[in-house]
């Protein structure tokens, strides 16, 4: 009897052992999931599903040089998709000296522009700031800034969108150069010089040919030109209209107006194309970093998120640019770049030269602003 006793006693008392040493246990997991270290991952739940990631918050200011029809839906995607706000600034080309008369106290934390030269010229004044996005590698590199404080994501070459009933492509001047010839006086249309794609391609040109005969170009060209335009939309309707033969427009300007229901039998020529000439030139729309954004974090997270695949189709394809990313799906109406010979001149170094174009186009003779 003593026997079965002290059986069971001892019994009881490894019991009470096993059970203090599991709960021991459990408390030691507790602590840590309190302290982070052995929390689940976020693709882990109780159901072995993914689990949501708790959306972000405060807001992102941009300001924006692109036609806001092409943008607008593009931020909202970001909102929606983040729950950071959006505050967006419309102004066209005049954001770049918004920006630079903020200088250090900066209101936006995002740059969209239509111009590499500008935001290369922005950088060159210390107002942008690099960085290293995820998926930054997506670009290639003739197309960035070289700290990535900048960088493209799609396509503007410069083409001669011309009115099929009036003029063949055979009949159009085969060269940017031919422009400047009498025959073609009052037949085509230009835009204003300070129009940022005007900028830009005359710097390529200052770069390919000098600033004399650069400045003959557009001494010459101006004269010629049959109407002088604020935008490129101008063109593009007045072409397809048959108001003009032919104008000088960036690419996508041919493809927006060959999807109009009517006037819409016109054709593009790339120009420069020989072998000894110089090819198209080609601008890209993109983004910056500005210096001291207010609300840096969210704005890293928007390079990100714009580098996405799905959303750099998005930018080019809403104004039916050409995306810079070869992987990228074209639209139907555009040729690749790989298609055409282009320049040669590396757009990181339009902004060194952005200023003093500005000033020899004036002095040409070429408005800046329609007056």
């Amino acid at each position: 009897m003593k026997t079965r006793n002290i059986v069971l006693m001892l019994m009881l008392c490894f019991v009470m052992v096993f059970a203090a040493a599991c709960g021991s246990a459990g408390s030691t997991n507790n602590e840590v999931n309190q302290g982070g270290a052995a929390e689940p991952t976020p693709q882990e739940n109780t159901n072995g599903e993914a689990a949501v990631e708790e959306p972000l918050s405060g807001e992102l200011v941009v300001y924006s040089a692109r036609n806001e029809k092409f943008v607008d839906a593009l931020l909202q995607k970001f909102q929606d998709e983040t729950g950071i706000t959006v505050k967006a600034l419309h102004a066209g080309d005049a954001v770049v000296n918004k920006i630079i008369e903020e200088g250090n106290n900066t209101q936006a934390d995002v740059l969209i522009s239509n111009d590499v030269g500008s935001m290369e010229h922005l950088r060159l004044q210390g107002l942008l700031q690099g960085s290293e996005p995820e998926g930054i590698e997506s670009i290639d590199p003739l197309y960035r800034a070289e700290d990535n404080s900048w960088f493209g994501l799609s396509a503007r070459s410069r083409v001669l969108i011309y009115n099929k009933d009036l003029i063949t492509e055979e009949e159009l001047p085969q060269t940017i150069w031919e422009l400047t010839d009498e025959k073609w006086k009052d037949q085509f249309m230009i835009t204003r010089g300070g129009n940022g794609s005007m900028v830009a391609h005359v710097s390529a040109l200052r770069n390919e040919w000098g600033d004399e005969k650069t400045t003959e170009w557009l001494t010459k060209v101006k004269d010629n030109a049959g109407a002088i335009t604020d935008g490129h939309g101008d063109i593009r309707k007045a072409v397809g209209a048959g108001e003009y033969k032919f104008g000088l427009v960036n690419n996508y300007y041919y493809h927006q107006q060959l999807n109009e229901p009517s006037d819409n039998n016109v054709g593009a020529l790339y120009p420069d194309q020989g072998e000894d000439e110089m090819g198209v030139f080609v601008n890209a729309a993109g983004v910056a970093l500005i210096k001291g954004a207010p609300n840096e974090s969210n704005a890293q997270h928007f390079l990100e998120w714009i580098l996405l695949p799905e959303n750099q189709k998005e930018f080019s394809f809403a104004s039916k640019e050409v995306p810079l990313n070869p992987e990228i799906q074209t639209t139907e109406e555009a040729k690749r770049i790989s298609d055409y010979k282009t320049m040669s001149m590396p757009l990181n170094k339009l902004g060194e030269v952005w200023l003093d174009t500005k000033e020899l186009i004036e002095k040409a003779g070429l408005d800046l602003e329609i007056k």
